[in-house]
């Protein structure tokens, strides 16, 4: 299932499938009462431009060969990555229902053995770039030309796995590894700068070896110019900083650190709904 953008009209087809995938993620989280609304949102243009546009990938094969691979290294953002597994055909839509469920294969952290398309079981956060690095290396040594796609929170990448999984692929020349920077600035207990500052991202990145590039993580155009350009590039794994706004799409939930981990009330639901209708 893959939207080709060659024009506006496309561009137009992926942005309302952005829409839809929001208002999934919003109904998911509320019915359930639990889940990370906030980096979901944020982090839908992504993810939305690898499954319709950019990544090989079969829902009538979960297990293909030549499949590209996608990892959720911020696991608790698993709203996101189930409503697009779903609109793409990988389990039945119906499924959405059950998440966070006891018995449901939709829990609050991806579980590979258990759900079709989900790659890489994570939640420890630091897990996902250095199992990502780890099967990237496996395959260059198999000589398989499929790709490897990470996506990482801000505050995720404070950890100090991260930065050894950054060395690992540089060593290595893991050109078939792309990983994003979901960068909100956002995390559970605040600013990501006053937290443990991370600025200036790429000097950092670029120090341990790694092609880099800072896009608008929201505009399609730019997400898939990076990736395009990041397939093109040998020798070296990239690194993409995505600017991204938390709560993306929902006036009173954007920005606002408290949307981390809250689920909406009724009420509060009911209006972001009517937004995103709109």
């Amino acid at each position: 299932m893959q939207i080709v953008v060659r024009d506006q009209t496309d561009l137009a087809l992926l942005k309302e499938k952005a829409r839809e995938v929001r208002r999934r993620i919003l109904t998911m989280v509320h019915r359930a009462n639990s889940g990370h609304v906030g980096g979901s949102l944020s982090s839908v243009e992504i993810l939305v431009a690898l499954y319709y546009r950019l990544m090989r990938h079969d829902p009538r094969r979960p297990a293909w060969p030549e499949r590209d691979r996608f990892i959720l290294s911020k696991g608790h953002c698993t709203p996101v990555i189930y409503a697009v597994l779903a609109d793409c055909g990988y389990f039945p839509m119906s499924d959405l229902r059950t998440f966070r469920r006891p018995g449901s294969h939709l829990q609050g952290h991806p579980y590979a053995p258990k759900t079709p398309g989900i790659e890489v079981s994570t939640g420890t956060l630091g897990l996902g770039l250095s199992t990502a690095a780890g099967m990237a290396l496996g395959a260059k040594l198999r000589k398989q030309s499929h790709r490897y796609y990470v996506l990482c929170g801000d505050g995720e990448i404070q950890e100090g796995q991260i930065w050894e999984a950054a060395m690992f692929a540089n060593k290595y020349h893991l050109d078939n590894l792309i990983a994003f920077v979901d960068r909100n600035y956002l995390q559970t207990d605040g600013h990501s700068e006053e937290i443990m500052p991370l600025d200036p991202l790429l000097p950092k990145w670029e120090a341990f070896g790694w092609r880099t590039c800072e896009i608008d993580g929201h505009d399609f155009a730019e997400i898939i110019e990076a990736v395009e350009t990041a397939k093109g590039a040998p020798g070296k794994p990239t690194l993409i900083v995505a600017r991204t706004v938390k709560g993306k799409g929902v006036s009173f939930m954007e920005n606002v650190v408290g949307w981390h981990g809250t689920p909406p009330t009724r009420e509060e639901y009911e209006r972001a709904m009517k937004e995103l209708e709109e």
